[in-house]
């Protein structure tokens, strides 16, 4: 890592990786010592950016946890980028996730012009988003765009998909597309992936299982419906996928979705772009942070924070119970969190997602849930999402708050 320029108004991160060909072409039998690997940014670079920036690709910052939940303005360089497939791949993968994409192609030879181009290109993409949906688009879209991948693709490519594009992937228009190319064209694992990412494909037999996020969408939208909510608030919104249910849904008559990263609002506007002009304008986007009173939001009938608080630094949490319940004060507020207890079921032993910054046992939601009651004058009840263990709980937990009648 080489920082060019790193001062208050610019800061320029480089990456160099060195690739030995004698080494690579060894460990494919059968391969050649010229290869393009050394010099081109496919799968060994997306490896490369995965272990390096590890850290910023989770959205973490000890130090400025605010900045890595914020967008900011972003230039990628690429001077080498191998891509297989049509001129307009590139804008066909990034232009939906809200990158202004420069794609040069590069000469064969620059002495010889009529020679043609080569099937490389130098990419520039610029943008407003966070560090870490950045860094996430180029270690996913790298090895799409060369259509191979230098190491094996075994079962735990679906979950480092599945992990890197979860919140942007599955309102792509090139999802398939992308889930084929990243996982070598098996079809077995992209049908696993576009189930885990909400989508699916023909199935030559009907599914029998539903995926956790359907279920648990739907027990929201069901608890709204349970407290007569007309004015909800989406907060945490991010790609919209439970803002186009609560909008199928007539008896929602205003639905604001807010989130703190531009991306994620993009993506929730292309989503809902799809929608009828009736339906359309009962809806808006607000860009808004969970720790930062925002006037706008006071007074709805229902507040959502769909599997969010997870994603809050626990020092944090009391700035989104004071902004959420002292400020907002929508007369019920809906809340899901993963039951940590449950991941064992799910083949997680840790946390489901590299983002969350802790996942709570039912003890630990619960006495979190009273202790804001308590202290803001709502009650709350609590209840179950998706399968239920009888040992371990429910896979998701859910808490609804309700404002006490004065």
């Amino acid at each position: 890592m080489f920082y060019p320029r790193a001062d208050e108004a610019v800061c320029t991160a480089a990456l160099l990786l060195e690739v030995d060909p004698i080494t690579l072409a060894k460990s494919r039998p059968g391969s050649t010592y010229v290869d393009d690997r050394p010099y081109a940014s496919g799968s060994l670079m997306a490896v490369a950016i995965g272990t390096v920036f590890r850290t910023a690709m989770n959205g973490r910052c000890d130090a400025r946890p605010e900045l890595a939940q914020t967008a900011i303005p972003l230039s990628i360089h690429l001077p080498s980028v191998a891509i297989q497939g049509a001129d307009d791949l590139a804008e066909r993968l990034f232009g939906p996730l809200g990158w202004h994409v420069e794609c040069v192609p590069v000469a064969l030879d620059p002495e010889f012009p009529a020679w043609g181009n080569s099937r490389f290109v130098s990419l520039r993409l610029t943008g407003e988003h966070r560090l870490a949906d950045a860094l996430r688009h180029l270690y996913v879209m790298l090895p799409v765009l060369d259509d191979t991948k230098h190491y094996w693709v075994g079962e735990e490519e679906v979950a480092k998909l599945v992990r890197a594009g979860g919140e942007w992937l599955p309102t792509h228009p090139e999802r398939e597309f992308v889930s084929r190319r990243y996982l070598a064209h098996q079809r077995g694992y992209v049908r696993s992936a576009l189930s885990a990412l909400d989508w699916t494909i023909p199935d030559e037999e009907p599914r029998t299982n539903r995926p956790l996020a359907v279920v648990r969408a739907e027990a929201v939208v069901a608890a709204l419906r349970e407290v007569g909510a007309r004015r909800v608030l989406d907060l945490g919104c991010g790609g919209g996928a439970l803002l186009e249910r609560l909008v199928a849904d007539t008896s929602f008559t205003e639905i604001v979705g807010t989130d703190v990263s531009a991306g994620a609002l993009d993506a929730a506007e292309r989503r809902l772009a799809k929608l009828p002009d009736r339906a359309r304008s009962r809806v808006a986007l607000r860009h808004s942070s969970l720790t930062y009173t925002d006037p706008e939001l006071a007074g709805f009938d229902a507040a959502v924070l769909m599997e969010v608080v997870e994603h809050v630094d626990p020092p944090r949490l009391p700035a989104v119970e004071r902004v959420v319940f002292g400020v907002a004060k929508p007369t019920h507020v809906v809340v899901t969190t993963p039951n940590v207890e449950y991941n064992p079921l799910l083949g997680e032993q840790k946390s489901r997602h590299p983002d969350h910054r802790f996942e709570w046992t039912r003890a630990e939601f619960q006495d979190w849930a009273n202790a804001v009651a308590e202290r803001n004058d709502y009650t709350v009840r609590f209840g179950p999402v998706g399968p239920v263990d009888p040992d371990l709980g429910p896979a998701t937990q859910l808490a609804v708050f309700s404002k006490k009648e004065a």
